[in-house]
């Protein structure tokens, strides 16, 4: 169960664009894919927070993200060890990852929510380039006024 809600403006308006997004782990689907999108633009993929759902049984259950890392291997990570009867949430802080990542329950039959924001970033040498230009020309104009 994948979910996406628009929390910012469009890309169109020089901003970057933040998205809700969260999915669930457990015996149904033991793994969730955050796909990398083919629109040539920076894609980051905020993990926020991960949490026992209220029909967790007290046993452990251990979230992996399996993505690649500097060498281009693919190895899970454990990133999490929850148990609904000492640690049944963690906030997470700083945790950036790009897509396409895998989250994937390694233990435990959930079920475990996972939430966050998915962030595309824009290029912003383009606006800045054209902001020094526009000085310029502002510069050049005062030039010209003062000597006339």
């Amino acid at each position: 169960m994948n979910s996406s809600f628009y929390l910012s403006r469009s890309l169109s308006e020089e901003r970057p664009v933040a998205v809700l997004w969260g999915c669930q782990l457990g015996t149904g689907a033991r793994s969730c894919v955050v796909k990398e999108d083919d629109d040539l633009l920076e894609h980051l993929v905020l993990l926020r927070t991960i949490c026992l759902g209220a029909d967790a049984r007290d046993e452990l259950h251990v979230v992996a993200v399996d993505s690649k890392n500097a060498s281009g291997e693919r190895k899970p990570v454990p990133i999490a060890a929850l148990r609904s009867s000492l640690l049944p949430m963690i906030s997470l802080k700083g945790l950036e990852l790009v897509p396409p990542v895998t989250f994937v329950l390694q233990c435990g039959a959930g079920p475990v929510y996972l939430s966050g924001q998915r962030v595309t970033l824009e290029d912003d040498a383009v606006p800045e380039a054209h902001e020094e230009e526009l000085s310029e020309e502002d510069a050049a104009d005062e030039d010209d006024d003062g000597a006339s």
